[in-house]
């Protein structure tokens, strides 16, 4: 079980004032083990090293790539591709952070940051990377023998999705990219828990609960929409469409756990 004082951060910053502040901030919460690099490139290299860090937090704007180009790299090395990533940065353009969202940041940090969002990013960190030790809540669940269908049309975003739910016990996987193809396999296929985005290209993911509540042979299967969406108009009518749960993207393995029990346990 990895504890908070404990955890060894790859801070990737280039400015060395935003380092410094960041650093300073992170040792009055009892984080002392911190590998300060400026670059993307830097941040890989510690990835690979002897000793890999637990979590890599970076800026958005880095002198050789964007922290978006950082987390796809880190995604995409098989080695490290499930390491925590979060991201701190003023930006606030939706637009410029899809990317991180969709490629599983366990948070997106302001700058500045608050002392109480600093912790709760680095607690869901924390929740993602001891999630395995803490399956045994779960084991009368039997989450292994259930089948999970995940749709979107993010790869990255079906990995991350994937990876949380593999962490807190489930094995039995179907992937799907838009929910024409959702509705198709469910025609012929039962599953015990869907989990969707909304924005797809084709058949989004309203259309999906609509289908499932109204048409399908399983009308009563829970179904989580994870969603960096925030139009509230939208996520009224999902909720409408009989959508169990709505999580954000980035979205807390906590709050997973909990639905999952709620979803699958009944309480």
């Amino acid at each position: 079980m990895i504890e908070l004082q404990n955890l060894y951060i790859c801070l990737v910053e280039p400015s060395s004032v935003q380092a410094n502040i960041i650093a300073n901030e992170l040792g009055e919460i009892g984080i002392t083990q911190i590998g300060r690099v400026a670059s993307g490139a830097e941040a890989i290299q510690t990835l690979e090293g002897n000793t890999a860090p637990d979590v890599v937090m970076s800026a958005l704007y880095l002198p050789d790539m964007t922290g978006t180009d950082l987390i796809f790299a880190i995604r995409q090395q098989s080695s490290h591709s499930t390491t925590p990533f979060v991201l701190i940065s003023s930006e606030t353009d939706p637009r410029n952070l899809e990317g991180v969202r969709q490629a599983g940041t366990i948070a997106i940090l302001p700058k500045p940051f608050s002392k109480v969002q600093l912790l709760r990013s680095l607690q869901n960190t924390l929740d993602f990377l001891n999630a395995e030790e803490e399956r045994e809540e779960f084991a009368d669940l039997k989450l292994s023998d259930l089948k999970v269908l995940i749709v979107d049309d993010s790869k990255l975003a079906r990995r991350h999705v994937k990876t949380v739910l593999e962490r807190i016990g489930f094995e039995n996987f179907i992937e799907v990219p838009d929910g024409r193809e959702a509705i198709s396999l469910l025609g012929n296929t039962l599953v015990d828990l869907v989990v969707t985005d909304y924005n797809m290209p084709d058949v989004d993911g309203l259309a999906l609960v609509d289908f499932i509540r109204t048409r399908s042979i399983q009308s009563s299967v829970p179904i989580l929409m994870v969603s960096s969406m925030h139009d509230e108009g939208r996520l009224a009518a999902v909720m409408d469409a009989g959508v169990s749960a709505i999580c954000d993207k980035p979205f807390e393995t906590n709050l997973v756990r909990k639905l999952v029990r709620q979803f699958v346990g009944g309480n």
